[in-house]
């Protein structure tokens, strides 16, 4: 054979190889029972929700509220810079901004409910 065969074959070997050894079965239960992975789907779900439930509420929405916040002072300075230069006032970016913050700032009122948590 070529040595180039050879390459080929080895290397299709080794691949083989490494997908046998890492090809690990997963089972839901404990060995013996059934395996209800709806069952074990839904208890992790239920043991990380207020996990979930803290992280969203003490990090992403501060994150978000901070984010609106800083862009509608900025939008509104910006605004007013543009309203003594040419004597206009355009609200639609600022009043979209605004409206955007006040629901992010009350979403963690309602949002769970809604995803029925």
């Amino acid at each position: 054979m070529k040595l180039k065969t050879k390459r080929i074959l080895f290397a299709l070997l080794a691949v083989v190889m490494l997908l046998s050894v890492m090809s690990v079965t997963a089972f839901a239960a404990e060995t013996g029972t059934t395996g209800d992975v709806a069952g074990a789907v839904e208890d992790t779900w239920d043991a990380a929700k207020g996990q979930i439930k803290q992280v969203v509420n003490n990090v992403i929405f501060p994150i978000i509220d901070l984010i609106l916040a800083v862009l509608f002072f900025v939008k509104v300075a910006t605004a007013y810079l543009d309203y003594r230069k040419h004597g206009q006032f355009e609200w639609t970016a600022p009043a979209i901004l605004l409206a955007t913050l006040i629901f992010s700032l009350t979403c963690p009122l309602y949002i769970w409910n809604i995803l029925g948590m």
